[in-house]
């Protein structure tokens, strides 16, 4: 068997992976790469294996750095079938909606350029129909139920406490020709114990081998109580001033979670009653998939919400927009508010619109509250930058900037490491979906922990095991 590491390889985004089992290939995420664009643009269209040589896909969770090119992977062939939850299968289903609708209207936007020069035109990415017919080959399992992926090949979803519908993934491959059993776990993105809404990671059975991400792998992540505290502070006093609070978020639980957060300082009369816009189509529509998947709650949302029939994502002033013409009221809005949009890294949607006509005024404040990969706006933000490009057009950074990394979905050092304790007879790990100098210092951490056979491969680079 072998496993060949094709995205997420000494970087964050467009996670696959692929598995070579008994004359199959079995493809681990199918995920988007984010970043500069034209690096962006060559990596997604085009594969470095031929998509209709893959036999089936197993897709952690619904996030698009890891599901978003399934459609490009339908698109250029693949006719198998795609494993992953129930909840992630709903999830998909508007995200790649979505995403289609964003590579089409890019397309157009960038083809009105080209017209005027005499350029030759682009095509999008992918477009709504590639989006619909992979939902078609989505086949939604529970977890803790194993299933036959391909003669010899078997795998279980477990909870990865991420976002929901996240799923670590056991893989059990029996080649006959060597008469060889190898246990192999993958965690996708592995959620953190004790967060909001979300049940906390599942503990992966034995495997032998472990390829885990490592994305705050350098770092430790503030306490979710002094996060509490830093929200409410910074709500407070943007309030005063009489400025927008512009939070750029992630469609799928990062914006529920700041939702319920909220709703949370103001039952305890932590902050006033301003009012809250979602002004994201796709997070109203994430919403409803969180509110008819109550399996995935952890047990304080579960009982709130189906026990005493409280709604977390629905109260006081909260109000979600989808209509064009109530985003774009937005900008003339008078007096303060909290505006959460998405996309979290803002290279996309609604959020850019809104960090346009705001950023230059030091009343207001960006509230980041998600990961940022290098080279995209969210991050120039995050690091205050001066002056940013929005829409090919410098602005200058003169509101204030925050970030609160406590939110994160994804395990910090400690978590990561405690987790990996966790499953037993490890004795080769991969590390993949972290930056160049953050996988080389946490691969020495896990060697200083005992572990002996630690790899941080390149992409494409392929191991035998």
């Amino acid at each position: 068997m072998k496993i060949e590491f094709v995205g997420a390889a000494r970087e964050v985004t467009g996670s696959k992976h692929l598995l070579h089992v008994n004359g199959k290939k079995i493809l681990l995420d199918c995920g988007m790469f984010q970043g500069k664009r034209k690096e962006a643009d060559e990596k997604n269209r085009n594969f470095p294996f031929d998509p209709k040589e893959i036999d089936a896909v197993i897709l952690s969770h619904a996030h698009i750095d890891h599901s978003g090119l399934l459609p490009l992977l339908v698109k250029h062939g693949f006719s198998g079938p795609i494993y992953c939850t129930f909840a992630t299968r709903d999830l998909c289903q508007h995200m790649l909606a979505d995403s289609a609708y964003i590579q089409e209207r890019e397309a157009e936007y960038i083809n009105e350029k080209k017209l005027k020069k005499g350029e030759p035109r682009v095509e999008p990415l992918y477009t709504l129909e590639d989006a619909q017919a992979a939902m078609k080959l989505f086949y939604g399992i529970g977890y803790e139920r194993t299933f036959v992926v391909e003669d010899g090949v078997a795998a279980c979803f477990y909870d990865a406490g991420h976002i929901l519908g996240s799923a670590l993934i056991h893989i059990i491959t029996y080649e006959k020709d060597k008469d060889k059993r190898t246990y192999i776990g993958f965690t996708g993105d592995l959620g953190r114990k004790n967060i909001p809404l979300l049940r906390d990671p599942q503990v992966l059975p034995q495997s032998e081998v472990f390829i885990t991400e490592c994305t705050y792998g350098d770092r430790l992540h503030e306490s979710l109580k002094d996060a509490n505290k830093m929200l409410i502070e910074i709500v407070n006093k943007t309030y005063k001033k009489g400025g927008k609070l512009i939070i750029p978020a992630f469609a799928v639980e990062r914006t529920q979670e700041i939702v319920y957060r909220l709703n949370v300082a103001l039952k305890n009369g932590e902050i006033p009653e301003c009012p809250i816009f979602v002004d994201s189509p796709l997070s109203a529509n994430v919403t409803e998939v969180f509110i008819a998947h109550p399996e995935c709650y952890d047990s304080d949302t579960y009982r709130e919400f189906i026990n005493n029939r409280q709604n977390p994502f629905g109260f006081g002033k909260l109000k979600y927009i989808t209509a064009v013409e109530d985003s774009k009221a937005l900008n003339n809005y008078q007096g303060p508010c909290i505006i959460i949009s998405a996309s979290g890294m803002c290279e996309f949607g609604r959020i850019l619109h809104h960090l346009k006509n705001n950023i230059e005024d030091p009343k207001n404040t960006v509230l980041i509250v998600g990961y940022q990969a290098e080279h995209t706006l969210g991050r120039r933000i995050m690091e205050k930058q001066k002056i940013v490009n929005i829409f090919g057009e410098p602005y200058h950074l003169r509101s204030e900037v925050h970030t609160i990394e406590a939110f994160s979905a994804h395990a910090d050092r400690s978590d990561i490491i405690d987790y990996i304790g966790r499953v037993e007879k490890i004795k080769k790990v991969f590390l993949v979906h972290g930056e160049q100098e953050v996988g080389e210092k946490f691969k020495k951490v896990l060697e200083e922990n005992g572990y002996k056979d630690v790899n941080w491969p390149k992409a494409g680079e392929i191991f035998e095991i």
